[in-house]
């Protein structure tokens, strides 16, 4: 049996994996066997940490929302409460931009959740409410006019394609005919 050398294989893998280690610590990144463990391991933390990330993201706006609540004499919770009680749909990351960004803003979202939580039905929720109903009007007679523009569309392309083709064979059935017919006339006259 003939003997088969792999060297090639073996260090274009090796280089690879030494490629991706690069920028480790010591060994690491010089070596072959410490740098495919710690490749293993590091693939494993990115794993890990890209769910972990949504969770520290997610601490962090719940904290900056609760200090902005803090100073307008409200918990965190009752915050919350109040918002779900009085219908308002915003979710924490939109929350905490605005209590950095517009403390104004905040403060009015503050007395929207106090007047939800006690029960009060506000203009705004009443506002909102038609904008969604109108919105979602809007969006119905969009829909319609995008398939009526698609269906004018279509059948504009369908007769403008079956002309053209009607076009193209009559004009090549009229040049063999009148070549035939000059031709045969020609041949017998000759004779």
């Amino acid at each position: 049996m003939a003997r088969v050398k792999n060297g090639a294989v073996t260090k274009a893998r090796h280089k690879k994996v030494l490629k991706e280690a690069k920028g480790y610590f010591g060994s690491k990144h010089r070596l072959y066997k410490s740098a495919k463990e710690q490749l293993m391991h590091s693939g494993q933390y990115a794993f890990r940490d890209r769910k972990q990330k949504k969770r520290d993201f997610r601490k962090l706006w719940i904290t900056r929302i609760n200090a902005a609540c803090r100073q307008n004499e409200i918990s965190y919770s009752r915050f919350i409460e109040g918002l779900t009680k009085a219908g308002v749909e915003v979710n924490r990351k939109m929350l905490s931009e605005v209590a950095i960004n517009d403390p104004k803003a905040f403060s009015e979202l503050v007395k929207v959740a106090k007047d939800g939580k006690a029960g009060k039905v506000t203009k705004t929720e009443k506002v909102a409410e038609k904008e969604v109903t109108i919105g979602a009007a809007k969006k119905v007679a969009k829909k319609e006019e995008v398939k009526e523009e698609k269906k004018a569309e279509v059948a504009e392309e369908k007769p403008a394609k079956k002309t053209t083709t009607k076009k193209a064979t009559a004009k090549t059935e009229e040049k063999p005919v009148k070549k035939t017919t000059t031709k045969k006339t020609t041949k017998k006259e000759d004779k």
